[in-house]
């Protein structure tokens, strides 16, 4: 079995908090609070996105919203995102109901959150 990589969840939170809020900057109309979390399961969730935020934007914004925090992600963690089949990274949308949650896919078998 081959080894996990180790990605430290001290990094991996501050770029994930650099990546929203360069993605604010570039998609305006998304003004939200930094996540205070990370979860791991079929979807890497980083944050929900408020539904005064929703009702102003289209699904094509969000999904670009999505990207840029992801593109991000991929230069200043790329560890975390090194193996995106195909080498294009895209960000994903998890809905159920209104409930909207944006995150990354998970792209590697197995790796180790370290302090």
């Amino acid at each position: 079995m081959a080894r996990a990589k180790a990605i430290s969840l001290h990094e991996f939170t501050a770029a994930v908090h650099g990546a929203v809020k360069a993605a604010m900057l570039k998609h305006p109309k998304f003004k939200l609070e930094l996540p205070q979390g990370i979860e791991f399961s079929y979807l890497i969730r980083g944050f929900p996105v408020p539904e005064a935020v929703l009702n102003n934007v289209t699904l094509a914004e969000t999904q670009a919203f999505a990207n840029e925090i992801v593109g991000h992600l991929s230069n200043a963690q790329p560890e975390a995102l090194a193996d995106i089949r195909g080498g294009i990274a895209q960000g994903a949308i998890y809905s159920a109901g209104r409930h909207v949650i944006l995150g990354i896919p998970p792209v590697v078998d197995s790796f180790l959150l370290e302090r």
